[in-house]
């Protein structure tokens, strides 16, 4: 593989297997229980090697493909756990691991963006790269300043791989639904297919993340590398060491996950309310644990990398979630309807009663009634099957009710996030949270006594 499989037949074949190589195991299985092999062995067999699959096509194709499978990859948690034990494994790869373009084309790319005599840019530059993603891939490096630098070189071709692979995912969009049950695929494919332009916009990129930078230099909870030099498909920026999420997910100790769940809900929360940008890729590979937190070298800080996503919110998250999940906790049905109709999730032609919008919302909200909540993968199966199960109350009201689009993203990052702190079990202080950066979920009377309170 030179570098990205561009020719979009190609690529076509390739994703076009994925359904047709489950309906095919679904029949070798099938011949395997007429000869009298156990069901469930079966299953998990044909589970296993449905995994492997999904990992080797999306994870060799890069591009939208890639992309689709790492934002498949925090969903894992509500999946059913007789399926997503196979998956997981194979999810979670995509997270931060891809098979590397060649060498010689990393080397091609650069003598073309930052000129023939590149190399004199550096002190060190490793061949092998430190991660290779979605449409890019990073190279560790020293500056020729002596500064550890990370270099993401973006693959030939990822413009075009992108959307020829996202345009060909919406085409089977319903064969690939059994693969999250209770979701639908499509809207999530035709959302990362309008951010494809930012996506390979190296220049926003580095605008997004210098931002962030600069707001959290002096931050004990975070850590965001400086840029260093940016220039059409290469960003290079500071390297940060750390323990991946996905590792903290699989092998961390309690500490470690409750301290990255608390850091992750914090970022989500605080992003936008501090640089009016909300980071828009949540999932595992776009974060570190660091030791050196508030409390010393036994604390963490959270690395957060990758801003070639973000969602522009230049007043912060808008006010209407944090009034509609306070007055849904205070059970002021009417109120959170009103609010809801106003702001077109629910639709003029729509009637729905109050009551029964507040008992839809407040199961979903129930991290943010409580102190502290541990977010796990149990409750969070049991939140996809009661919207999925088409008998359930549930399942009829969300049909009726309506994303607006300028809160689409925001919707798939909360989600996205949740899913995280789902996988890493962490008890999460989220009220807390909402409270410090939420607009919205501490009524402006209440904040005024507490400041009187605080003053006096």
């Amino acid at each position: 593989m030179s570098d990205l499989p561009r020719k979009a037949v190609t690529r076509t074949a390739k994703l076009a297997a994925l359904p047709l190589g489950f309906a095919g195991r679904a029949t070798w299985g099938l011949g395997k229980r007429i000869v009298g092999e156990s069901a469930d062995l079966v299953g998990r067999e044909l589970q296993q090697r449905t995994a492997e699959q999904l990992f080797k096509v999306l994870g060799e194709l890069k591009g939208g493909a890639m992309k689709f499978g790492q934002a498949l990859s925090v969903f894992e948690s509500a999946l059913p756990e007789e399926i997503a034990g196979p998956y997981r494994a194979a999810l979670t790869k995509l997270q931060d691991a891809a098979p590397p373009m060649p060498t010689r084309t990393v080397h091609t790319v650069l003598a073309e963006r930052l000129g023939e005599d590149w190399r004199e840019l550096f002190l060190q530059f490793q061949d092998k790269p430190s991660a290779a993603a979605s449409i890019g891939q990073v190279h560790h490096g020293v500056w020729h300043d002596g500064r550890e630098v990370a270099i993401k070189v973006q693959y030939p071709g990822a413009g075009e791989a992108l959307l020829s692979d996202l345009n060909q995912l919406s085409r089977f969009a319903r064969l690939l639904g059994p693969l999250i049950p209770g979701m639908d695929i499509k809207p999530l494919i035709a959302e990362l297919r309008d951010r494809v332009s930012e996506e390979l916009d190296y220049g926003l990129e580095a605008q997004a993340q210098q931002e962030h930078a600069e707001e959290f230099a002096d931050d004990p909870d975070f850590v965001v590398p400086a840029v260093v030099h940016q220039c059409d498909q290469v960003l290079i920026t500071e390297w940060i060491d750390g323990i991946p999420l996905s590792e903290i997910i699989s092998d961390g100790t309690e500490e470690q996950r409750d301290r990255a769940g608390q850091l992750l809900a914090r970022f989500l929360f605080s992003g936008p309310a501090r640089t009016g940008l909300l980071h828009a890729d949540p999932h595992p590979g776009n974060f570190r644990l660091l030791p050196g937190g508030p409390d010393g070298d036994d604390d963490w800080r959270l690395g957060v990398l990758d801003f070639g996503t973000v969602d522009r919110l230049p007043g912060g998250l808008p006010t209407p979630i944090g009034d509609s999940l306070r007055m849904t906790l205070d059970g002021e049905a009417q109120a959170v309807h009103d609010l809801l109709c106003a702001e077109g999730f629910i639709k003029e032609s729509i009637e729905l009663d109050p009551d029964a919008v507040l008992d839809y919302l407040l199961p979903i909200i129930e991290p943010a009634r409580v102190d502290e909540f541990t977010f796990t993968r149990g409750w969070m199966r049991s939140q996809a099957a009661r919207v999925a199960d088409i008998r359930s109350p549930a399942y009829q009201l969300g049909k009726q009710l309506n994303l607006p689009p300028a809160y689409l993203l925001i919707h798939r990052v909360t989600l996205s996030t949740i899913g995280v702190l789902c996988q890493l079990n962490a008890t999460v202080r989220l009220r807390e949270e909402l409270e410090e950066w939420l607009p919205g979920f501490v009524q402006q009377d209440d904040m005024d006594e507490g400041n009187a309170a605080a003053e006096a």
